[in-house]
């Protein structure tokens, strides 16, 4: 039987396990990126971890993220940066270079290896026929030490592509029909893997446009073969030496498949506030818009900006709209201006921001409230813009561009009509403004002698107790499905420049869902500490570990839930926290906010299999619930976490 490019990436990367859906699996790492938002504790655990320097074919640490400084805290964040860099052998793009996922698909990617990183979109880099994982931070920086990394074997998902996408129709449409067809949950614990004709059309930057938001669908990731158009791209940025064909088998096959006709595919928008909750253009035409942002790591491409600079070349946007363009990459800036894009867009009325993450993250451009903000980003949770009532849509470039001039969603295949404006056609160079002048390579090793420059609101990692064999605990919060990391620990302009300061940090947990949280849960944490209770889906979105270490250090001890996203579930266990199951689902509605739950004989419990009861004291209940923990994970678990645990390991190493 032939293999998909998925399972040729895990077989030859494969340390252990066997390669069955379910099974734990570990695989070697080649490369890692990072960037600012959850870099610094990446560095602070590598510290922790005594490492002298990251033994990774390439890692990255990118400055993306917090990229206002209001203050001094931001700067601060990027001098420890670049110092960590320094200290354990990193390369450093610097403020403004670009955003993580394009900019290392231009300069470092590389088909047929392994990237993980601790930003939940890193898949992004399966476009060049990677194997690509987002992950908690302390498992990058166990990549890092040379470490495998350990995950549960997913299933294999193959897309078959036919036809050809339409005019004013773009990849950005084909990741929200499958959204559209399969929600926020409809690629947990698989790869999906995209295959057949239709491919040739789409080039490597439209295919990262998909394996980006792939992590919208729960997918552990997302890939693509490396063909020709692979080829193409790395020619264009001068890295063709770098190619190596990496194809599915003729017979190949997968666990589980779906089938797009793009040709049938039409302009379609995710409405507030989830990435799954797509209609079509046309369903919504009409709605006022107020702003437009373009640019992100979810339209990252230079196709992305001259078409939206081709769509409103000669004209004005509507006047009621703040047109916000944000290039996602130094490079990609400098070819938009070579092409004469720039110049466009700023007559039109575009406000150019700077190379980064920007409005995506609510590192500025935060929306009026009651507004429509249409907008090319990969998500639009509750808050995540940086207003806390917003209003964002999720969007192709041409369908941006299109509100833009109109002052409201409007299907971009009427522009024709209402504007005489015809579908552009751009032409596009065939080599990239290479630039490298941002990019600081790793030192000589003697930088082991380098001190890492700490800030004031620099802090270290907290330390927290072993797993007890008793819980008595109350549930200090109860929230629905679906809850992301972004409500359990939010972005923006306020909060992310307290990423490297736990204590401040854990001030702003769950203030999206109950501004009291951080109170109440402070004062159980000498008490035995308190439970949290949640409905499906737990935990989706950003792999942001902070929104595991800031309810921890508020004293949480357990998570119970109809379901938990991947990545969460993993930064639960490594930072000691407990996430069950609840074997009846049903039981979740039993359970109320204010109740005293007990666990008793834990520590055995969790060791003897995946059962565990748990006792409500205030309704004389009972709830069978389950973990998926492995061997490994439960002896982390029972440790304290991923660091403690590390440390027990030290003098049986010795």
């Amino acid at each position: 039987m032939g293999q998909n490019v998925a399972h040729k990436l895990i077989a030859t990367h494969l340390v252990s396990g066997d390669m069955v859906a379910g099974a734990e699996i570990a695989l070697r790492i080649d490369q890692t990126l990072t960037q600012d938002a959850t870099g610094t504790l990446v560095m602070l655990e590598l510290e922790a971890l005594g490492l002298d320097r990251v033994r990774t074919e390439v890692s990255v640490q990118y400055v993306d993220h917090n990229l206002l400084q209001t203050d001094g805290k931001n700067a601060e964040d990027h001098d420890f940066l670049r110092s960590a860099c320094q200290r354990f052998g990193l390369w450093y793009s610097k403020p403004g270079n670009g955003v993580s996922h394009p900019t290392h698909m231009q300069r470092f990617g590389r088909p047929g290896k392994t990237l993980v990183g601790s930003d939940s979109h890193t898949p992004a880099a399966g476009s060049l026929g990677m194997l690509a994982i987002g992950l908690g931070g302390i498992e990058v920086a166990m990549a890092m030490a040379g470490e495998p990394i350990y995950l549960r074997m997913p299933e294999i998902w193959g897309i078959r592509l036919t036809g050809e996408l339409p005019p004013w129709v773009s990849a950005k449409d084909v990741i929200l029909e499958m959204l559209r067809r399969h929600g926020v949950k409809g690629g947990v614990n698989r790869i999906i893997e995209y295959h057949g004709p239709g491919l040739a059309q789409l080039t490597a930057m439209d295919r990262h446009v998909i394996a980006n938001m792939g992590a919208e669908l729960g997918a552990t990731s997302t890939v693509f073969p490396a063909d020709q158009q692979v080829r193409a791209f790395l020619r264009a940025e001068q890295r063709e030496e770098d190619f190596v064909e990496l194809l599915a088998d003729t017979d190949a096959t997968y666990d589980v498949t779906d089938e797009i006709d793009l040709s049938t595919v039409e302009p379609l928008i995710a409405l507030p506030s989830s990435p799954g909750n797509v209609v079509t253009v046309r369903e919504v035409a009409g709605r006022p818009v107020a702003q437009v942002v373009v640019g992100s790591s979810a339209n990252p491409g230079l196709r992305d900006f001259a078409m939206a600079a081709a769509i409103v070349a000669g004209r004005q946007t509507h006047p009621g709209v703040s047109f916000d363009v944000n290039p996602s990459s130094r490079q990609i800036l400098q070819d938009l201006t070579k092409m004469g894009a720039t110049l466009t867009l700023i007559a039109a009325g575009a406000r150019l921001h700077q190379s980064g993450c920007m409005g995506c993250i609510g590192m500025g451009q935060a929306p009026a409230n009651g507004r429509n903000s249409l907008r090319t980003v990969p998500r639009n949770f509750p808050g995540r813009s940086g207003t806390r009532e917003d209003s964002v849509y999720l969007c192709s470039p041409e369908t941006a561009a299109a509100a833009a001039l109109t002052g409201q969603i409007t299907d971009p295949r009427d522009l024709p009509e209402l504007l005489g404006i015809e579908y552009p056609h751009i032409e596009l160079p065939d080599e990239s403004s290479v630039n490298t002048a941002m990019l600081e390579p790793p030192p000589p090793k003697q930088a082991d002698r380098v001190e890492l420059v700490r800030g004031p609101n620099i802090s270290s990692l907290p330390d927290f107790p072993p797993l007890p064999d008793r819980m008595a605990a109350p549930v200090v919060l109860k929230v629905g499905d679906d809850v992301s990391t972004d409500e359990i620990l939010p972005a923006g302009a306020r909060v992310l420049p307290y990423r490297s300061n736990i204590p401040k940090l854990a001030e702003f947990a769950f203030t999206q869902l109950d501004e009291s949280y951080p109170e109440r849960a402070l004062a159980s944490r000498n008490d035995g500490g308190h439970i949290v209770v949640g409905g499906a889906n737990y935990g989706q979105g950003s792999s942001r570990e902070h929104a595991a270490i800031a309810p921890r250090y508020l004293g949480l001890r357990a998570v119970i839930a109809v379901s938990f996203a991947r990545i969460h579930w993993q930064n639960l266990a490594n930072f000691g926290v407990l996430a069950l199951e609840f074997a009846d689902p049903g039981d979740y509605h039993r359970v109320e906010q204010g109740d005293v739950l007990v666990l008793h004989g834990v520590r055995h419990a969790i060791g003897a299999g995946p059962d565990v009861t748990v006792h409500n004291t205030s309704r004389d209940e009972e709830y069978a619930t389950r973990h998926r923990l492995s061997e490994r994970q439960v002896a982390m678990l029972l440790a304290g976490g991923l660091i403690p645990w590390l440390r027990e390991q030290a003098p049986a190493a010795t």
